[in-house]
């Protein structure tokens, strides 16, 4: 078994970690204060079972301002969801899956916040630049990022097929080059349609890597978030990718995520 999943099942094993998530998908975000405080547990204590959680990658942690924040992320287990469980009840759990997420929908109070965070090799100017270039976005995004970044400027993610279709147009909300960028970013339709979601990109320097987090706030949808949940880890990668080896993967790793999702569906029919 991967060293990964290792970790994560270890993590899944105490009860006062799964507690712990149980708060976090409660509500998302929350300070070691307030989970300590909804869980009636010693700071210390909390602290270690978080660095376990964190360890695993089932926690990411985001600072605001001198509060430290901590989101749920639901990615090792989807992984294990995919290894496991998806090859023998796919069918019954997808219908059950969308009960849910229709139930979910028409019931939650607060729009979801999603959280990644990577690791680059790179100064922050380049992981700056990388956001920032339309070019570069052309190169491990597949669309080209374009504006001149000034506050409240237009902002639009346009194809790279010669067509000059716009499929996102933004605002820009704030802008601190080389440490922090702030958009707007429609999603869905529905999300068009009214309040759209917005994205924080922090770049942290540490020697000579940069910590580069994605908050994306205010998602309006079950499915948005399953999209962004998918898109933001395949878009990271590649400019990993790129900013670290000076080339892309391979293979574009959206690619890849649809391959799986046609061929999980082709499994069910």
């Amino acid at each position: 078994m991967p060293e990964d999943l290792n970790l994560v099942f270890k993590a899944l094993a105490d009860p006062t970690r799964r507690q712990l998530l149980d708060r976090l998908h409660e509500k998302n975000g929350q300070t070691l204060g307030e989970l300590c405080g909804s869980l009636a547990m010693a700071r210390q204590s909390a602290s270690q079972h978080l660095s376990v959680l964190e360890a695993a990658n089932l926690v990411s942690t985001v600072w605001h301002g001198r509060e430290k924040l901590h989101y749920l992320n639901p990615v090792p287990l989807h992984e294990v969801q995919e290894r496991w469980i998806s090859t023998f009840e796919t069918p019954r759990l997808r219908a059950l899956s969308a009960v849910r997420q229709s139930a979910e929908e028409q019931a939650m109070p607060t729009p979801p916040t999603y959280v990644y965070v990577t690791y680059i090799k790179a100064s922050p100017e380049q992981v700056w630049k990388a956001l920032t270039d339309a070019d570069l976005t052309a190169r491990y995004w597949g669309h080209r990022n374009e504006s001149d970044w000034q506050e409240g400027a237009t902002w639009q993610h346009v194809r790279t097929d010669g067509s000059r279709i716009s499929d996102v147009t933004g605002t820009v909300l704030e802008v601190r080059p080389p440490e922090r960028l702030v958009i707007t970013f429609p999603g869905s339709d529905e999300q068009r349609n009214g309040t759209p979601s917005r994205v924080t990109f922090t770049i942290e320097p540490h020697q000579d890597i940069v910590r580069l987090t994605v908050r994306h706030d205010d998602i309006r949808t079950a499915a948005d978030l399953e999209a962004l949940s998918a898109g933001w880890p395949a878009v990271l990668a590649n400019l990993k990718s790129l900013l670290e080896t000076g080339d892309v993967l391979p293979q574009a790793p959206w690619e890849m995520h649809a391959e799986l999702r046609d061929a999980q569906m082709a499994h069910t029919d």
